[in-house]
């Protein structure tokens, strides 16, 4: 509940319980979908999900270059990178160790059986790179709070402390950067829309200014969408965990 009222302040306590309690359902439904998709065909996959913002991959594919697609913990981003690669599009993910251990290694096995590659956070520095100069597509979460060593940019309002990985590691490799939303669609069957949507920004080149615009661009793009599916969205997650320097904790007790 946390996280729901520093995202809306203004919001009455029983609506924003009413979000926490859909949220909860929702991802109880999606942990179990995710476990049927192993078994799931690349047929029933791509039956399952629509994808808008297919030309933005094509297009980056002629060029020759990969995708940096930032996602969030919004929607089924399993389903969303399972779509993409049974739609032929080679795809390796930034893998983020789970604490239990039996469900870590279910979870890398099920993701490679889908034909998704990985790439331990360890080795992201190099990993991420060679993947993009390899034209393939890149998946990484860009709302998790990065601590001391992130950027702080402004999410519902408050600034965040934000990883710079996505947007210098793309620099980096002349990569194409394009957020990449997977949110449920209404009525009781699984079904699925994969939103690719380019970032583009003013400021050129590799320095800071670039890399706070990329970074502030795709974090405005999930608080866009956060914003229309708030309850597909992991509200636990402690987001403004790290205040800017000099100041406080911002998060309600």
């Amino acid at each position: 509940m946390r996280q729901l009222r520093m995202a809306f302040p203004g919001a009455y306590e029983g609506g924003r319980r009413r979000v926490a309690r859909r949220s909860y359902a929702h991802f109880c439904a999606e942990v179990v979908g995710t476990f049927r998709l192993v078994g799931a065909r690349r047929t029933e996959i791509r039956g399952r999900t629509r994808l808008n913002g297919e030309e933005v991959l094509q297009e980056a594919a002629r060029e020759g270059r990969g995708v940096m697609l930032v996602s969030g913990h919004l929607g089924n981003w399993e389903v969303g990178a399972a779509g993409l690669v049974a739609r032929g599009f080679p795809m390796d993910i930034v893998l983020a160790r789970q604490r239990n251990v039996l469900f870590d290694r279910y979870l890398a096995r099920s993701r490679q059986r889908l034909g998704i590659g990985l790439i331990p956070r360890e080795e992201a520095r190099h990993g991420v790179v060679a993947s993009l100069k390899a034209g393939k597509l890149l998946g990484i979460m860009g709302d998790q709070d990065a601590r001391r060593a992130g950027i702080f940019v402004d999410y519902f309002g408050r600034p965040a402390s934000t990883a710079r990985g996505p947007a210098v590691l793309s620099m980096r490799a002349g990569a194409t950067v394009a957020t990449f939303h997977t949110v449920r669609r209404a009525g009781w069957k699984p079904r699925y829309d994969i939103y690719i949507e380019p970032v583009t920004v003013a400021e050129e080149g590799r320095g800071r200014a670039a890399v706070a615009a990329v970074t502030r661009a795709f974090t405005d793009r999930l608080e866009e969408r956060v914003r229309q599916y708030p309850e597909q969205y992991l509200w636990h997650h402690r987001r403004w965990k790290t205040p800017p320097p000099g100041e406080r904790n911002p998060e309600p007790r």
